[in-house]
C-alpha cells in the first residue's frame, strides 16, 4: 500500500484538520509528519469545535490508528492538555494513539529561548508563536536534542539538565528574565503521562502497517509557503511542510507516496510577519477576516487576508506533486460583488509567473477580475446547486493549475462539504 499525503498549499490555516477528519473513514492510519504545537487543526461537528495541536486529526474516530511521527517536536505540557480535553469526550487515546520515539521534545527552556530570541530581533521579528519550536528544531539539527525515546532511559534526567543548563546560559546572554521552576515541574509531570502511551519505533511501525495492507494518510501542518527550504525565508517555520517532509517525518520511501491532496483557501491568509503579495489592508480585507473568523487558532492573532495568489499556488503544486485539490472557505466570499485572482507578478519591470528568490515583498500582483456570488453556500451538498459564478471560479483555478478541485468546503462543519469530482 501507498501513503497518501494531505498538506496545505498556502501560509497555513487552510482547513487541513477538517479535511483529515472528513477523509479519515477512507483510511486505517492517520499520521502527523512534521511541525509542533504551533499547528492548530480545527474540527467542528455536533455543534462542538475542537482544536488539535499535536495529536492527528483522525483521533475522533476510535477505530482508527493515529501516529505522531518522528518529524514532530512535542511539548509534553501541550500534549497533556490535549489529552485531558479529549478525555472529556470519552476518548481513551491509549488504545489508538502511537508516538514515535524519534520525535523530539520541546523543553521549558526552548520556550524561554524562543521568546528571548524573538525579543532580541526588535523590528526584525519573524512572528514566532513562541512555542519553543524553532529552538527545538535547532537542537535537533545541532545534534543536541532530546527525543521521546530518551524518556525511557535511566540517564534521561542528566541529559535534560545538561541541555537546560546550556539554554539558560544563552538566555542570560540575551538579558531575558527567567522563571523556570513552575514550568519545569509542570513539564516533568507531563513527561510522566507521556510514558503511559504507546511509544514505538515509528519508521518500522508505519512500514509494518503498509505491508499489512493498511491505508495511511499523512497529515501535514502549516503550509507549503512556510517550508524551511522553499517558503518565504526567513519568515518560515522550522520544518519541511512539503510532501518530501512526509518521507523524512515518518520514515517512508518516496516510492511509497500515492495521492497528494493539496488544500487551499478560496482566498489567502497569513499570520505573523513576512511578505504577502495579495494582502488587502483595507475594508475588503477586514470583511474577509470577519466573514472567515480569521484569527489564529493557536495564538488568537488576527490573520492578514488577501486575494487568491495563483502564482504561489502553482509553485506549491509543483513542489508537492499535487494530484487533487481541495478548496476551503468558499462560503466566506459569498456576497462579494467581484473577486480578484493574482495570475502573475510584475517584478523588476517584467511580468513573471514564477516566485522569485528572496524578493517576494517586491512583486506587484497582476490580477484577473471575476464575478462574485451572493448565495449562502452552507446548506449546499450537490455541486450542481453551487452558483454559476463559483463554478466558473473553480474552473478557472483548475485551468490555471492543471489539477482538479475534487472537494469544495462550504462551511466549518464536517458535513458542510461538496464533492466536486
Amino acid at each position: 500500500m501507498n501513503v497518501d499525503v494531505l498538506l496545505g498549499l498556502q501560509w497555513g490555516d487552510e482547513g487541513k484538520g477538517k479535511l483529515v477528519d472528513t477523509l479519515t473513514s477512507e483510511y486505517d492510519v492517520i499520521a502527523r509528519f512534521q511541525g509542533g504545537p504551533n499547528a492548530g487543526h480545527t474540527l467542528e461537528f455536533g455543534g462542538q469545535k475542537h482544536v488539535l495541536h499535536t495529536i492527528p486529526s483522525g483521533i475522533f474516530h476510535p477505530e482508527k490508528i493515529n501516529l505522531i511521527g518522528n518529524g514532530l517536536v512535542i511539548d509534553p505540557v501541550v500534549f497533556r492538555k490535549e489529552i485531558e480535553r479529549l478525555s472529556d469526550f470519552g476518548l481513551d487515546l491509549r488504545k489508538n494513539l502511537y508516538i514515535s520515539r524519534k520525535a523530539h521534545l520541546i523543553l521549558p527552556t526552548h520556550r524561554l529561548l524562543d521568546a528571548a530570541l524573538e525579543a532580541s530581533k526588535g523590528k526584525g521579528k519573524i512572528g514566532s508563536t513562541l512555542k519553543g519550536i524553532g529552538p527545538a528544531y535547532t537542537d535537533k539539527t545541532g545534534r543536541e536534542g532530546i527525543r521521546v525515546g530518551d524518556i525511557e532511559n535511566p540517564d534521561f534526567r542528566n541529559r535534560y539538565e545538561a541541555l537546560t543548563k546550556a539554554h539558560l546560559e544563552r538566555i542570560r546572554q540575551l538579558n531575558y528574565p527567567v522563571e523556570l521552576e513552575s514550568l519545569e515541574e509542570e513539564w516533568m509531570e507531563a513527561i510522566g503521562l507521556m510514558r503511559t502511551f504507546m511509544l514505538v519505533n515509528g519508521d518500522y511501525q508505519i512500514n509494518r502497517w503498509l505491508s499489512e495492507g493498511k491505508r495511511v494518510l499523512a497529515e501535514g501542518a502549516q503550509g507549503s509557503m512556510l517550508d524551511i527550504d522553499f517558503g518565504s525565508y526567513p519568515f518560515v517555520t522550522s520544518s519541511n511542510t512539503t510532501c518530501a517532509g512526509a518521507c523524512t517525518g515518518l520514515g517512508v520511501s518516496p516510492s511509497k507516496i500515492g495521492q497528494v491532496i493539496g488544500i487551499f483557501k478560496a482566498y489567502c491568509t497569513r499570520v505573523g510577519s513576512g511578505p504577502f503579495p495579495t494582502e488587502l489592508s483595507d475594508a475588503t480585507g477586514d470583511r474577509m477576516r470577519e466573514n472567515g473568523h480569521e484569527f489564529g487558532s493557536t495564538t488568537g492573532r488576527p490573520r492578514r487576508c488577501g486575494w487568491l495568489d495563483l502564482v504561489a499556488l502553482r509553485y506549491a503544486i509543483m513542489l508537492n506533486g499535487v494530484t487533487r485539490l481541495v478548496m476551503t472557505k468558499a462560503d466566506v466570499l459569498s456576497g462579494f460583488e467581484k473577486l480578484l485572482v493574482a495570475t502573475s507578478y510584475q517584478f523588476k519591470g517584467q511580468e513573471t509567473t514564477e516566485v522569485p528568490f528572496d524578493t517576494l515583498a517586491d512583486v506587484i500582483p497582476q490580477y484577473t477580475e471575476m464575478p462574485g456570488w451572493k448565495a449562502d453556500l452552507r446548506n449546499i451538498r450537490n455541486k450542481k446547486e453551487l452558483p454559476r459564478e463559483l463554478r466558473e471560479y473553480v474552473s478557472f483555478i483548475e485551468g490555471q493549475t492543471g489539477v482538479p478541485v475534487a472537494v469544495i468546503s462550504v462551511g466549518p462543519d464536517r458535513e458542510e462539504t461538496v464533492d466536486n469530482r
